[in-house]
This record gives C-alpha cells, structure tokens and sequence, in this order.
C-alpha cells in the first residue's frame, strides 16, 4: 500500500510541473489595450461529431471569455452530446465581441465519412486561399489536424482534442510543428503515465486494448505508449483490431460490444480509449462484459466514463484548463505570434476519479490510500437513455 500512495504522489507532483514551467513566450493572451483591428475572422472543421470536441469547444469558449476576448456567454445543452455544430450555430450568432467572430459559414465536417473528407478538406482550402476571409481554423482532431498540416495554405490552425498529433504525423516534434501556421497541443507521456498508474494500482498482468490498426487509430488509442509501459513494467498487451472510424454509429458499436466480449475472458483489466462505437446511451451494453468478469476498467478520455461505468481515469476537470490553454494560444496568435513558435507542451492538472459501485460490482475494495488520492468520487454509475 505504501508503494501504491508513493507511486500517486510521485505522479501528481510531477503531473503538474510541465504545465507551470511551460515557456513565456512574451506575447499577451488578453486583448490589447486599444485594440482597434478588423474582426478576427474563426472557422472550424472536424472529422466528424465526438464528444470531446462539443467539451474542447465549450471550455475553449468559456476561458475566451474569461480572457475578455468574448463576453461571458452562457451555452445551452445540446441533444446529442456528440454534436458541436449547434453550438457552434449558437456561438456564431450570439456571442459578442469587439475583436473576433465566429463565421456562420465557416463550419466543416466529414461526418466521419472518408469518401467526404477529400472534398471537405478541398472545399476549406479552396476558400482560404482565394477568399481570404478566414484568420483562423479551429482543427478539432486527428482528421481535422492531418487535412490542414501541410504548406497548401498559411492560415494559422489550432488542432485541438487530439489523442497524439505527433503519432498522427500531425507534427513534426513536440517543440515543433512543422509549419509556420500550425499549433497543436501535446502532452508527450499523459497517457504513459495513466497506464503506469492503472498498473500500479491494480497490478494486472493482460491489458485488453481495442483499436483501429490505422496511424490515427493506434494515435487515438495511444498503441506505443501503451506498448512501452508494458515492457518496462513486465504485463502482456492483449489487442483487438478492428475499422472503428466511420460513420455508421451503430456499426462501430456493435463492432466495439463484439471486440469486448472478445477480449474479457482473456483478460484481466481494459484501458478504454477512444473510439466511435463509445455512446452515452450504450455504455451499459458495452461495460456488460467487464462487469460478467469482474475487470477493472482505466477511461483514457476521463471522468465522464467514470461516471458512466468505467472503474477509474484521470479527469480533465470538465476541459477548463485545456480550454484555457487553447484560447491562451488564440489569443496570442491574434496579438501576432506566429503559432509554430508557441508552445505546445501543455500537461493538464490531474483529477482522479473513481466509482464505487463499479469497484463493488467487480469486487474490487479500493485501498484507503487510493481513496485519500481521489479527486471524484461517484457512488453510482449515471444510466443515460435516449
């Protein structure tokens, strides 16, 4: 026990540090006094609707206000917990600023349709090379990053919600991008560090890991880094491959059911990671089997899952402070840095969270010490139905 609460101090002290000695770059995140430029013109693309991106959103909009860029806005729930574009609708037409604007027409998705995604990555391009009248693109993940990491355009694009935008080849290293108009946030060993954790506190010896055999599949699921604690930590990955990334839902549900049933008995904890066929309303099907054999479960994506079903994560505190560092670097790029030259590094402050009833549903009686170390602590797993 006193390793376990060694290893938790361990990493949350050094969980923090890389985000509070991340470099001043001597460009302000705040408007400049008497700032009296055109609007700052903001389009967004996506690979299609995730639930991460609507979160990223959110948050990004909120710290905006709280930089004074926007006024406070207040956003209103959505239907679909996966779709951004309503907010995104709500945002281009309600919020108020002297300094930027959100372009109506300025929303571009695939919808997780690869025969699409050609003609929509085109369609942008296209229009911001001969139209110039887009100062900035919002590139929410892989997809969105790969399509504008390139020299077919000088637009400045944040990727934002991207599991690993250097695995992805989004990047060329995490201190550079590789492009004068491309920033994208990176915590090189965040998800090193939640296997390490997960393996410290539960000591399995069979790690299930379902994923997509695809350079931005093995990106979403963190394949190398997974693979990497695992030799140095002596455990056996145990994969399931198979095509996740388009855009029948259903399809990648039940393809998602089909790979857990397939690994649980093999088995002796999962890391969930990201993955279409993860759907609020269908957690309880896809959790069926981790609970028939009593598995302890790890959330890459964080403490919603948590609250969902999922054993344990690190939360991303609602995306405050990764919001706060997407629009910091808005900001500082509307001010004239050059996104290439901003950091990238950015590690989020860590939450751990964790469910009681799952704990007790799979007969696991979580130490006092990982109890003490918990930031969220659900007594009850949250069934959400359509």
């Amino acid at each position: 026990m006193k390793k376990i609460y060694y290893c938790l101090l361990v990493c949350l002290v050094l969980w923090g540090i890389p985000a509070l000695a991340a470099r001043d770059d001597g460009y302000n995140p705040r408007p400049e006094p008497g700032y009296n430029g055109p609007l700052f013109r903001i389009a967004y693309l996506e690979g299609g609707p995730y639930m991460d991106y609507q979160k990223s959103f959110r948050g990004t909009i909120a710290a905006l206000a709280d930089l004074g860029w926007i006024e406070p806005i207040e956003l209103p729930p959505t239907s679909d917990p996966n779709e951004t574009r309503a907010l995104w609708d709500y945002v281009a037409e309600h919020a108020k600023s002297r300094y930027i604007r959100f372009l109506k027409d300025g929303f571009y998705t695939s919808g997780w349709n690869a025969a699409i995604r050609p003609q929509t990555r085109e369609t942008l391009i296209t229009r911001m090379n001969r139209d110039k009248d887009i100062d900035l693109v919002m590139a929410m993940g892989t997809w969105a990053g790969q399509d504008l990491a390139n020299d077919r355009h000088h637009v400045p694009t944040i990727v934002i919600s991207t599991s690993n935008p250097l695995q992805a080849g989004i990047i060329k290293s995490p201190q550079d991008s590789g492009f004068d108009h491309l920033h994208a946030q990176i915590d090189p060993t965040r998800y090193e560090r939640q296997v390490r954790l997960f393996h410290d506190v539960i000591g399995f010896q069979r790690l299930g890991l379902v994923y997509e055999n695809t350079p931005a599949g093995r990106g979403y699921a963190a394949v190398d880094d997974v693979e990497k604690v695992a030799r140095e930590e002596g455990f056996e990955v145990v994969h399931y491959e198979d095509t996740f990334d388009i855009d029948d839902l259903d399809l990648a549900y039940t393809r998602l059911v089909k790979a857990m049933n397939a690994l649980a008995p093999k088995v002796d904890a999962f890391y969930i990671t990201a993955n279409r066929g993860i759907q609020e309303s269908r957690m309880d099907s896809i959790l069926a089997p981790v609970f028939k054999y009593k598995l302890p479960t790890f959330s890459q994506s964080g403490s919603r899952e948590v609250e969902l079903g999922v054993l344990m994560s690190i939360s991303q505190a609602g995306h405050k402070y990764i919001g706060a560092f997407y629009a910091s670097t808005i900001g500082k790029i509307i001010n004239g840095a050059v996104p290439r030259y901003l950091t990238q590094i950015y590690e989020e402050p860590p939450k751990i969270a964790l469910n009681l009833e799952t704990a007790k549903r799979i007969d696991y009686n979580p130490p006092f010490d990982i109890l003490l170390s918990a930031d969220e602590i659900y007594e009850k797993i949250e069934h959400v139905h359509n």
